[in-house]
Parts: C-alpha cells; sequence; structure tokens
C-alpha cells in the first residue's frame, strides 16, 4: 500500500483546507472553485485525493515577495514624533476660525449691550479660555504629551 492509498486525517484535510484559504487569499483561485474544491477536501478519503487538489497550485508567496506591503507599526503613545513644534501657518488652520466664532460672540454680546442701553456682562471672555489653552499647548510643541508620560509613572 503506497502514500495515494494511504487515509487521510483531520489534520491533513485542514492543512490542505489551509492552504486553498491562503491561495484565495492571494487571488489564485476564485470563490466558486474555492468552494468546490472546500468540499471535495473535506470529503477526500486518501492523500491521493486531497494531492490532486492543490496540484496546479504553486506555493505561497514569501512576504517579501507579497505586493501587499505590512502597514508600518505606530510609535508608542508618548512617544516624540520628530514633528517640528507648529509654524503661524498650521497653527492658522485652527486659530483663524475659532476666533471667527469668538469675533461673532463678541459682536452678539455688543449688540445686546446696545440693546439694553448699557454694558452687559462680558460673556465671550469664557470662549477665550480654550483659544489660550491651545495656543499655550501648541506653542509648547507637546501637546500635552509630558503631562500624559507623567501621568503613566
Amino acid at each position: 500500500m503506497g502514500r495515494a492509498d494511504m487515509r487521510a486525517g483531520d489534520g491533513d484535510r485542514k492543512q490542505v483546507a489551509d492552504q486553498l484559504k491562503t491561495a484565495l487569499d492571494e487571488g489564485r483561485l476564485d470563490l466558486s472553485e474555492y468552494d468546490e474544491r472546500i468540499q471535495r477536501t473535506y470529503a477526500a478519503k486518501t492523500y491521493a485525493d486531497l494531492d490532486g487538489l492543490l496540484d496546479d497550485l504553486p506555493g505561497t508567496v514569501p512576504v517579501e515577495h507579497a505586493q501587499v506591503q505590512p502597514a508600518a507599526p505606530a510609535p508608542p503613545i508618548g512617544a516624540p514624533t520628530g514633528r517640528p513644534s507648529p509654524t503661524g501657518r498650521q497653527m492658522a488652520h485652527w486659530v483663524g476660525p475659532y476666533a471667527g466664532v469668538i469675533l461673532v460672540c463678541t459682536l452678539i454680546w455688543l449688540i445686546q449691550s446696545i440693546s439694553a442701553h448699557q454694558l452687559q456682562y462680558f460673556w465671550p471672555v469664557w470662549m477665550l479660555i480654550p483659544l489660550i489653552l491651545g495656543v499655550f499647548m501648541q506653542w509648547s510643541g507637546d501637546g500635552g504629551r509630558r503631562r500624559d508620560r507623567r501621568r503613566r509613572r
């Protein structure tokens, strides 16, 4: 009795199924072909039945020759990113719109004060706090990362 006549075990069928799944993932098989071969894999009784399922498929592609590039790992939280501190142009992306909101709120306050014929409580000052904190954090260049590092220690 040769290898072709020997009965295949569940582990052997699982190994062939894994190779078929890899071939499907690599685009070497289409879905209907994969389904047909999986059914034949689990119905196989001998090694000859299993060997016939993989004869026309080449081996898997080594990682260094694969077309899909692995993603670079993300830097750990709190690690320096190597980015320079923001310039005036980068800060203008968020300071300008936020300053516009403060201006609109100040105009609303002014209209209220004029219509009441007396100066009202200047509530737009509270909108300056996030702006000041944001500018300070941008100028410090760490964006709050030092505080996070201290908290983790």
